[in-house]
């Protein structure tokens, strides 16, 4: 029985009272599941339920952390709990007037092949690109756990791409930036190959260090109603004042970036 880090705190008041016990992992980690009792005013019997089938999962986002010392980032914030480590990798500018899915440029398969040499932790990877079918046999070469496309850009090949990322050994999911309909994920998950996580962007992508877009929770409510033993992770501007926001809505995956590597004690 552990709990994880401070962040988690937040949960309590959206779930009643949470209890964490792990599990063993295919990557070695130890994976918190939710036990929720008593009953809060924030849920129905019938939701507790629902959640009680997924498990909270805690992913600083690397991108916040010292890039110089990324094996011992990510070393430090698996000693303080972690789950996952989540991994921004971003497309960038094509030219000084063009540029492809968002304006910065961030790490791609040579980092993750690099920090996968020093760690056995599953690297969730946020796929904020153009054609994400270009990446997936080199992340998968690299040693990527999962790959995260974004809808936007996947509508005419998800089916191919999907496989791909399967046929790699990595886990597929699907993310939606925040003027997204959530219906446009729904084919994802309801076709003959579905993706196992669907990523709620709680700010625009690109970014660190945005502000929490709280109308975001609308999407995380209706896809745990409709989901219930889906995987939901929200990222942008996760913190101590939002989680029980995310948590109350349904979300299970938290990734957090500024709000833990900027704190004075980040466990």
């Amino acid at each position: 029985m552990r709990v994880v880090g401070k962040l988690m705190s937040a949960n309590y008041r959206a779930f009643g009272r949470l209890s964490i016990s792990t599990k063993s992992h295919h990557n070695n980690n130890t994976t918190p599941t939710l036990h929720c009792s008593p009953i809060s005013d924030h849920k129905t019997l019938s939701e507790l339920r629902k959640m009680a089938s997924v498990e909270a999962k805690i992913a600083p986002s690397m991108l916040s952390s010292d890039f110089a010392n990324l094996a011992s980032e990510a070393h430090r914030m698996l000693t303080f709990g972690a789950d996952w480590l989540h991994m921004d990798i971003m497309d960038g500018y094509v030219s000084l007037s063009l540029f492809h899915f968002v304006p910065n440029l961030t790490i791609g398969a040579p980092v993750i092949e690099s920090l996968r040499k020093h760690t056995k932790a599953y690297l969730d990877c946020h796929l904020m690109v153009t054609n994400p079918l270009d990446y997936v046999d080199q992340l998968g070469k690299a040693g990527a756990s999962g790959f995260t496309f974004h809808v936007e850009v996947s509508k005419d090949n998800w089916p191919e791409l999907v496989k791909q990322i399967k046929s790699k050994g990595m886990r597929p999911g699907v993310a939606l930036k925040p003027g997204t309909p959530v219906e446009e994920v729904f084919p994802l998950l309801e076709g003959e190959n579905p993706v196992e996580m669907v990523l709620v962007m709680t700010v625009e992508p690109g970014f660190g260090g945005q502000k929490f877009m709280p109308d975001m929770m609308n999407k995380v409510r209706t896809l745990r109603e409709k989901y219930p033993k889906l995987d939901i992770e929200v990222d942008g501007g996760l913190g101590p004042s939002t989680i029980d926001a995310a948590a109350a809505a349904g979300a299970n995956c938290i990734v957090a970036g500024s709000s833990v590597f900027g704190a004075p004690e980040p466990a």
